[in-house]
């Protein structure tokens, strides 16, 4: 395989996950302060998911990936990327990966609570992959993209969700680099 043929896989699987990622960003942008647990405790004692979860970045981060889907939809008949979308499925897909990666998020959240791991504490590949598999399972219904895709997004996200939290911790965006 040559470095072009790398080149195009990796945009591929970037451009594939967009929704996603930036849902996942925005989330954190337009973060509230009602939480999407309402502060409900778990029979443990402790909240279900956090305070790092809200109702508005829910809102802002699904439509952020919804806007993002639109884009794709309205550009695919004029690159060579997967997914090939129209426009009606792009807002589709879109909505799908950044909802999808916002509840894979919330559920990330859920395990660190129950296994006694608090907010901004890490969880390693937990705290990078959830949302890839909230995302992918719920855009699966709208659409899927080969599984070599799918992989090699599984490998460069956790190296992009580390990069994005250094640059969202410069910004002041996040308490902890990590």
């Amino acid at each position: 395989m040559d470095l072009m043929n790398i080149v195009f896989i990796l945009v591929s699987a970037i451009y594939f996950m967009l929704p996603a990622y930036i849902a996942n960003i925005f989330a954190l942008i337009f973060s509230g302060k009602t939480p999407l647990d309402f502060n409900k405790k778990c029979s443990d004692g402790r909240r279900l998911i956090g305070n790092g979860v809200t109702l508005r970045g829910l809102f802002g981060g699904s439509l952020s990936g919804t806007i993002v889907g639109l884009i794709q939809g309205i550009i695919s008949p004029y690159i060579s990327l997967e997914p090939n979308l129209t426009i009606m499925h792009g807002c589709l897909f879109g909505f799908t990966m950044g909802f999808g990666a916002l509840m894979g998020d919330a559920a990330g959240s859920f395990i660190k609570r129950r296994i006694g791991i608090d907010r901004g504490q890490p969880a390693p590949l937990l705290d990078q992959l959830d949302f890839v598999v909230g995302a992918l399972l719920l855009s699966s219904f709208v659409y899927f993209e080969n599984y070599f895709i799918v992989i090699v997004a599984f490998i460069i996200t956790p190296i992009l969700h580390l990069l994005t939290n250094m640059v969202g911790y410069t910004l002041g965006f996040k308490d902890v680099w990590y």
